[in-house]
């Protein structure tokens, strides 16, 4: 949806970003709360870029994730992915999956629905697109590198929502409940 913004414009918009102290693991009340789980991916490295068949620009499906680390305490766990690059006030939600078992330590590529992919979507929270449902990188055509971050949250309580839930709802249900966290960054430009 993104690559149809001209791209002078997106060159026009490069120092507008959100910034990367709002995604939930940096922002208030979480940025305290201690990077103990280690997040990966067998895909790509931390800070490296992520393969075009995760994106928009390719087959867009979620990619493979994997950790360890999360709290023997841990309730429930719950994933986010960000775009703090995005030219927008807040970052750009592209995946929030809530109630994910505290014993699971992987997802598969292409488990999360996504829009031309079935996948689950049971427990999966509004993106910034109000869809439930992984929204694949899409940065605007020269607007320049975007980092995204996933994150991983381990909860001492399960959430429950009567609805698909948006960032904000989460935000909410997370805090006071967050007993560790975990974040990966993955690069993504459209040239």
């Amino acid at each position: 949806m993104l690559e149809k913004i001209p791209r002078g414009l997106g060159h026009a918009l490069r120092g507008v970003r959100a910034g990367y102290e709002k995604i939930i693991a940096e922002a208030d009340p979480f940025a305290q709360i201690p990077d103990t789980i280690s997040l990966e991916s067998p895909a790509f490295a931390d800070g490296g870029d992520i393969p075009d068949r995760f994106t928009a620009d390719g087959d867009q499906i979620s990619p493979p994730l994997m950790w360890r680390g999360a709290p023997a305490g841990a309730a429930n766990l719950v994933l986010v992915v960000e775009d703090p690059d995005a030219p927008s006030h807040e970052p750009l939600v592209h995946l929030l999956a809530w109630d994910l078992p505290p014993d699971l330590t992987s997802v598969d590529e292409g488990l999360f629905k996504s829009p031309h992919h079935e996948g689950l979507d049971e427990n999966l929270g509004r993106n910034s697109f109000l869809r439930t449902a992984y929204l694949p990188p899409d940065p605007p055509t020269g607007h320049g590198p975007h980092l995204y971050a996933f994150q991983i949250f381990a909860l001492d309580r399960k959430l429950d929502f009567d609805h698909p839930p948006g960032r904000s709802a989460v935000v909410a249900a997370m805090t006071g409940h967050v007993l560790a966290k975990g974040v990966l960054l993955g690069a993504y430009e459209r040239v």
